[in-house]
């Protein structure tokens, strides 16, 4: 309850703050009264706000700054993988999965489902083999199986989930996806590339599918797990109408401990949700929140490069499958994608695009570019990935306010560079991800974990790639286009004010600065006192949102 009398409910005082805002100042104390920060100076300064029922947080000089923003994740994918799902990494081995999911199905039923994820994209020439599959049969006891890779755009599917989704030698490929086929014998291979996947998750959601107490379950342990690295904000990049039934039923018992945007999705060719577009953006005003704000579409423009789905200005390497000449293809025309941004422009409504590809970004660009000429100049836009851009290209981020979502996890050397590189130039994989020429041309950039598509939403792992271009973990040598390298600060601003700010938080949260939501953060160390391949070791002792603790590592 806040104090009536003008004191402060919480002095942070004997700290290193590191408040992240325009001047990127230092400070040694603040005072929150009513969950907002009121004062922000010296610990003699915010002193004088202490009152009789003042709690005091004496940190001892330890280093304080804002809670950190995740401007894409799928927070509630995450948590129903965590609670409900078969889990292994991404690094796994063939033999590894097939373990994996042996042991699992051991606690199944005789013909129950088997869901789970995340096999690496780099298997992919291993698992279009009718053999792989038989494997995966063995392992499963012939179970129906779904798994989901690391790009969590593509399937990989059993004899028997094949079977209860009607694929066979004869099925045609579904429009915007691909049923991967042995080279040898023609057969299915198991392997679903984008919408193809669709037709085993048809099968299987009504026998996995959630109550609506799952769902809350799902997002809150997601929530509980975003807080243990310190996040206290994000933008669900893809969201459901279930799911944000979810998220509003937490917001109205007080149960939502976090800034959450949410992205409605528009069209869907990996998630297979039920209701989408106009269905779900007719829902936005009832599932409008304190903390939930539905305030994004979200449309998926093109797929993934290494499954050839996305969308490029200049030719993939060749292939057997596709030739010397093939750029990929969007998921909609450029008039249709302008026709989305016009109409949800007109209702308030913001967008994220997906764009695995150049040419998909410089459809969004050309579209934005219209809809800011018509006279729109409120709404929102976030390129989503982006790590292929046109170099022509990087200056109309800033020209026409449009963010660039990044996700450094997904390409500092790791599975996905090195698939990246077996289907695009040596050059453009070297240049992934132009940061550097984007902060420096004046756009907002904004960093994303796209978790679970990244193990964990550890933001500390994405500062240090944007930092060094190298592997933090430390896995594999080299670095990706050193000259695309931001320092720290712009690091720490990229996961913290800039995330705020592309979700239309900028007002709210991501610094520590009178007025904003009290929501900050205590580290185990000073990132900027620590050598930068040691930053992913940065540890988050204590969260707090809205000035209550949510989170403590004791």
């Amino acid at each position: 309850m806040s104090n009536v009398d003008g004191a402060a409910d919480l002095l942070v005082t004997n700290a290193a703050v590191y408040t992240v805002d325009g001047e990127r100042s230092h400070a040694e104390a603040f005072a929150v009264r009513g969950g907002r920060i009121v004062v922000v100076g010296s610990s003699d300064e915010v002193a004088a706000l202490r009152g009789p029922s003042t709690t005091v947080l004496d940190l001892h000089g330890a280093f304080v700054m804002p809670g950190l923003v995740d401007v894409h994740n799928h927070h509630s994918h995450a948590g129903r993988a965590a609670l409900f799902e078969l889990t292994f990494s991404n690094t796994a081995s063939y033999d590894e999965i097939l373990s994996a999911v042996r042991a699992y199905a051991a606690t199944k039923g005789p013909d129950e489902w088997i869901v789970g994820s995340s096999w690496g994209t780099g298997l992919l020439d291993l698992l279009g083999h009718a053999q792989a599959r038989r494997g995966l049969d063995e392992a499963a006891g012939g179970r129906p199986v779904l798994l989901t890779d690391d790009s969590h755009h593509n399937r990989w599917a059993s004899s028997r989930a094949l079977e209860l989704a009607g694929i066979d030698a004869a099925t045609p490929d579904p429009e915007r996806g691909v049923i991967m086929r042995d080279p040898e014998t023609g057969e299915p291979s198991g392997v679903l590339l984008e919408a193809a996947g669709l037709l085993v998750e048809d099968v299987a959601r009504p026998a996995v599918a959630l109550t609506a107490a799952q769902q809350e379950q799902s997002s809150a342990h997601a929530i509980g797990i975003v807080h243990s690295y310190g996040i206290t904000a994000f933008q669900d990049a893809a969201i459901s109408l279930d799911q944000m039934r979810a998220l509003k039923a937490l917001d109205d018992r007080g149960e939502l401990r976090a800034w959450v945007v949410s992205s409605m999705t528009v069209n869907d060719q990996i998630f297979g949700y039920a209701e989408l577009g106009d269905a779900l953006i007719a829902h936005r005003a009832e599932l409008t929140g304190e903390h939930h704000r539905p305030d994004f579409i979200k449309i998926f423009l093109d797929g993934t490069p290494p499954a050839h789905s996305g969308a490029f200005l200049e030719p993939y390497l060749p292939s057997d499958a596709h030739g010397a000449h093939f750029h990929g293809t969007t998921t909609m025309p450029a008039d249709e994608l302008l026709d989305w941004l016009r109409r949800t422009a007109a209702q308030g409504i913001s967008a994220k695009i997906h764009c695995s590809g150049d040419a998909a970004v410089r459809m969004v660009l050309d579209a934005v570019e219209t809809v800011r000429a018509e006279g729109h100049a409120a709404p929102l836009y976030q390129i989503a990935h982006g790590q292929f851009i046109a170099e022509s290209d990087l200056p109309r981020f800033a020209q026409l306010e449009v963010s660039a979502d990044i996700s450094p996890f997904l390409w500092f050397p790791g599975v996905i560079a090195d698939a990246l590189s077996t289907v695009r130039p040596a050059d453009e994989v070297a240049g992934l991800q132009p940061n550097r020429a984007l902060i420096d041309s004046g756009a907002l950039v904004a960093g994303g974990s796209d978790w679970p598509v990244s193990e964990t939403p550890n933001a500390w792992e994405g500062i240090e790639g944007l930092v060094t271009r190298a592997d933090p973990s430390g896995q594999r040598d080299g670095v990706l286009g050193i000259e695309q390298a931001i320092t720290l600060a712009e690091a720490i601003e990229v996961f913290t004010v800039n995330g705020a700010t592309a979700m239309g938080l900028g007002a709210v949260t991501g610094s520590i600065e009178p007025g904003k939501s009290a929501d900050f953060v205590v580290l185990d160390r000073d990132p900027f006192g620590i050598p930068a391949d040691e930053l992913h070791l940065v540890t988050v002792e204590q969260t707090y949102f809205g000035g209550e603790q949510v989170f403590s590592r004791n």
